[in-house]
Order: C-alpha cells, then sequence, then structure tokens
C-alpha cells in the first residue's frame, strides 16, 4: 500500500490535492507552461511525466489511465499526438522547473514549470591520447636542464616518425574504427 504524503496537502484533503494536481497537469499539457508556486511545481512534475510516459506507449489501456487524471479529451489527443512524439527520443526529464521570485500579494515562491522543447543532444566521449601525454610533462619539470633538452629532442623525432607512419595510417585507422565503435556503444549503454 502506498504511504502517504506527512504534513498537509496542497488543497487540505488527499482527493483536493488529486484534483489541483490533475487541473495542473491539463493546463500544463495545454499550453506547455505554467506559473504557480515551488510546491505545487515539484509535486506536480512526477505527475506530468508519469502521464507523458504513458502517452509515449500510445496504446488504449494507457490512454484511458491518462483519461482518469486530465479529464478533458482535447487535451488527452493532444498529449498523445504530438507531446508525445516529440518526447519519442528522449528518456526522461520531460519538464522544467525554473523559480522566479516571490508572489507580490503573500511572498509565496513562484516557479514555473514548462516542457522541454529543446532537441535531445547525444553525448559521445572519444577516448584519446592526449591524457597520456598530458601525464608524461609533469615527471619532466622535475628533471635537470640537460634532461629537459633530451625530451625536447625526443618530441621533435616523434614528430617527424608520424609523417613516415602516414602510408601506414589508413590500414590502423580502419583497424581502429571498429574498436571506437564499441567502445562508443559501450558509453551509450
Amino acid at each position: 500500500m502506498p504511504k502517504p504524503t506527512k504534513g498537509a496537502r496542497l488543497g487540505g484533503s488527499p482527493a483536493h490535492e488529486r484534483l489541483i494536481l490533475a487541473n495542473l497537469a491539463t493546463d500544463l499539457f495545454r499550453h506547455g507552461k505554467l506559473r504557480t508556486t515551488v510546491a505545487k511545481a515539484k509535486r506536480l512534475r512526477p505527475l506530468a511525466e508519469r502521464l507523458i510516459t504513458k502517452a509515449k506507449k500510445g496504446d488504449i489501456h494507457n490512454r484511458r489511465q491518462v483519461l482518469t487524471v486530465v479529464r478533458d479529451k482535447g487535451v488527452v489527443h493532444h498529449l498523445f499526438t504530438e507531446i508525445a512524439t516529440t518526447f519519442a527520443e528522449r528518456p526522461g526529464g520531460y519538464t522544467r522547473i525554473t523559480k522566479v521570485g516571490p508572489r507580490k500579494g503573500d511572498n509565496a515562491p513562484m516557479a514555473v514549470i514548462e516542457l522541454v522543447t529543446e532537441p535531445l543532444n547525444a553525448v559521445t566521449t572519444r577516448r584519446t591520447e592526449a591524457p597520456a601525454a598530458a601525464a608524461a610533462p609533469a615527471p619532466a619539470a622535475e628533471e635537470t636542464p640537460k634532461a629537459a633538452e633530451e625530451t625536447e629532442a625526443a618530441k621533435a623525432e616523434e614528430t617527424e616518425e608520424p609523417k613516415a607512419e602516414a602510408a601506414e595510417a589508413p590500414e590502423a585507422a580502419a583497424e581502429e574504427a571498429p574498436a571506437a565503435e564499441a567502445e562508443a556503444k559501450k558509453d551509450e549503454a
């Protein structure tokens, strides 16, 4: 059995709180953004994200479950046809809460809760040999000036060697490409 929230509800009773949250969710889906108190926005976020997840599934069972919360059929149609398709690739985090300062009348902290409209940009990370090269100069700083000159000469020779290896580079790059793709898949998972 779900454990009820402790303390005062948003509207006084649990039934009134459900009505308030249902009306807030309806207005959020209708307008895309909503100005309310911080407490109501924080209570609305999980409900709205759960409803969007059900809309992404798109079957009749989930549509009926959303209709028990959002009573307006036009808003539910908008949620299932337009909002769910915009969030099809996003795995979560459909809403954003931004605090906007206190309300003029009673100094209540206000916030804007809105649907995220920016596209999800996939983060790709590739491992390079730069961290290994960055670690190498640290011990070189502790060496004597003669050793520093020797390391500079070694670096100059290393820059000449890649020119000779340029002919071999296409073959090596062809071998490294599948390995890089495998690492990218591991990072995404």
